[in-house]
């Protein structure tokens, strides 16, 4: 079987990496675009687990390969599917061990053509965390910023649309900012949110100008590292703003409308806002409970956007030096067209400065 190093996995075409991990490891974090093609549940894995501490490892191998021998014809033709697709599947596990050896094998009889991937996911978390630095930054960023509900991820949408660069932190994190921000979407732990940092920079490294949105320092379950801070505060910044009602609407009919009829969703408002129910007086905090109770969250946000997100977000403008572009977002196209001439702006700058 052919083994290869993450380096070189980068550089292959059309490739597709296969974890066989069990469900539960996948979970957790994998590589981005991985498929899932476990050789155990999670419940298999811990019986040879508790097998080889107690027993020894050739009664594990024994238990692995009962489990697995049942399996193997489904294993093949999930990874055959991959291949007649045209890609080129990589398989890995945690540290390029039997679980990985034994699926390469397996494919190799089966006359499939796969490459194995050498240090597993271990060597590929130590990839991102001696890769995940400023060398793959962009030049310099056009930081939008806007009180909750201007429409900053809409607008990020509709440049991205346009052909411009973008960096989506909340994608890579899988949380929108906001108490509603983990409603309808999966909430990434820290080795996702890098994974998913390190290959979105990778590919606008080295760019004269990308948009970002002026995200807090953690986004949901995520922290930012410090050397992105750094290039966010030293970027061209633009104010974005529209009225209270707007906001309101937007927010409504994102986070609301598409999940409000799901059984658990009054629940997971409720669980939302209540860590953050203590910084409000007793008078504000009995009326949020009130519009949750009686789902009434036109006014839940309203009341959130004026006596919470509001204040706080003028003290998060403070941190930043300026100067500011202020633009109004009343309409996300014309917004759109006002962000387009000053990034065109400051690439005729920048050619006259370099001339």
């Amino acid at each position: 079987m052919k083994e290869i190093d993450i380096r070189q996995a980068f550089t292959i075409e059309d490739h597709v990496f296969i974890d066989v991990r069990s469900p539960g490891e996948f979970d957790e974090s994998h590589i981005p675009g991985a498929i899932n093609v476990p050789i155990f549940n999670d419940e298999e894995r811990a019986k040879v687990g508790t097998t080889y501490k107690i027993k020894g490892q050739d009664p594990a191998k024994w238990l692995g390969m009962e489990l697995v021998s049942p399996k193997i014809p489904h294993l093949m033709q999930c990874i055959r599917e991959v291949s007649e697709s045209g890609k080129k599947p990589i398989i890995y596990c945690w540290r390029g061990g039997m679980r990985s050896k034994s699926v390469a094998t397996f494919s190799e009889m089966a006359g499939l053509q796969v490459q194995r991937l050498t240090g597993g996911f271990k060597q590929y978390r130590q990839w991102i965390v001696d890769n995940l630095n400023e060398t793959i930054l962009p030049n310099r960023f056009i930081v939008l910023h806007g009180m909750t509900g201007v429409g900053k991820t809409m607008i990020l949408d509709r440049l991205k649309g346009k052909g411009f660069p973008i960096l989506d932190l909340e994608a890579c994190a899988g949380h929108r900012g906001s108490v509603f921000g983990g409603i309808g979407a999966p909430v990434y732990n820290q080795k996702t949110f890098e994974s998913n940092l390190y290959h979105q920079l990778e590919k606008i490294k080295g760019l004269p100008l990308v948009f970002m949105e002026a995200e807090s320092r953690r986004i949901g379950k995520a922290v930012q590292p410090e050397f992105l801070l750094e290039a966010k505060a030293k970027g061209i910044h633009v104010v974005l703003e529209t009225s209270v009602e707007i906001r309101a609407k937007r927010i409504y009919e994102e986070y609301v409308i598409p999940y409000k009829s799901e059984a658990q969703f009054q629940e997971r408002v409720k669980e939302a806002v209540t860590p953050i129910l203590k910084r409000f007086i007793p008078a504000i905090k009995d009326e949020l409970i009130q519009h949750i109770d009686k789902e009434d969250y036109k006014n839940l946000i309203v009341l959130l956007l004026e006596q919470y997100y509001d204040p706080r977000y003028q003290h998060k403008l403070e941190e930043y030096d300026g100067p500011f572009y202020h633009v109004r977002v009343d309409d996300i196209e014309d917004t759109v067209k006002h962000l387009t001439k000053i990034i065109l702006q400051h690439q005729r700058d920048s050619t006259l400065v370099q001339g």
